[in-house]
């Protein structure tokens, strides 16, 4: 593996973390499951080991240009309309 394949891989593992954490919060402590799991879904995206599945079952791999517009919407949706701060005191309010 070279260095941008190495770098490319933990953008991926990140962002697809931090979409995956989203959509948890966004499940169990929202007001609207299916959304959240819509989010939950969608942070598959962003993992590496999907990406290789995506591109060897279709033949084409996920662009990085929509890569970008899918995470823009979800932060948007998260932490504009959606109020994730407020949902995460709630998480921790349940803790």
């Amino acid at each position: 593996m070279n260095i941008k394949s190495i770098i490319l891989n933990t953008i991926g593992w990140l962002f697809g973390t931090v979409f995956f954490a989203i959509g948890i919060v966004n499940t169990f402590w929202g007001n609207d499951a299916f959304f959240g799991i819509f989010i939950l879904l969608a942070s598959y995206v962003y993992f590496p080991p999907v990406n290789v599945l995506v591109k060897k079952w279709t033949g084409f791999s996920i662009h990085w240009v929509l890569k970008i517009i899918l995470g823009l919407f979800i932060l948007w949706a998260a932490l504009g309309v959606g109020e994730l701060f407020d949902k995460i005191d709630l998480m921790l309010m349940d803790l």
